[in-house]
């Protein structure tokens, strides 16, 4: 069973020192959808722009928020198998991000990891100003794995 919400959003913003520190707020944790935002305050890097570091940050871990929200934490855990980041522009304010995973898509991944110990998905996401501008594409591998 998926955690509930204000546990998924504690463990989202507060479990790793790093992503508490970079201020990064969880502001929908959903079953299948998730939206975190990074502040540009406390995240500049030499130019006054977003770091490097925090975007990538904010790139990887909506895969850990969606699956505390979507997948049962009891039977199951992730791993990031590999993640890439391209930059389009610089990130010269707040900065969200979004991703989703269908049900369908859920429960074909648990059936899978059921079956034989783990399953890999894509998550392909665009970084966004303000605006909507995208600032960043990402792409992560992850997998899940059964405990």
């Amino acid at each position: 069973m998926p955690l509930p919400v204000e546990l998924a959003r504690q463990l989202t913003e507060e479990q790793i020192a790093f992503v508490r520190r970079s201020g990064l707020k969880a502001e929908v944790l959903e079953p299948g959808f998730v939206r975190l935002c990074m502040p540009l305050e406390g995240n500049r890097n030499h130019i006054g722009s977003m770091y490097a570091g925090a975007l990538f940050t904010l790139a990887e871990i909506p895969g850990g928020a969606l699956f505390l929200t979507s997948f049962d934490v009891q039977c199951f855990y992730p791993i990031v198998k590999e993640m890439n980041l391209r930059f389009r522009r610089p990130a010269n304010g707040d900065i969200c991000v979004e991703a989703r995973l269908s049900t369908d898509e859920i429960t074909r991944l648990e059936e899978l990891a059921s079956r034989i110990g783990k399953a890999e998905y894509l998550l392909e996401l665009q970084l966004t100003d303000d605006s909507g501008e995208v600032v960043a594409e990402s792409r992560g591998y992850y997998q899940l794995r059964l405990r």
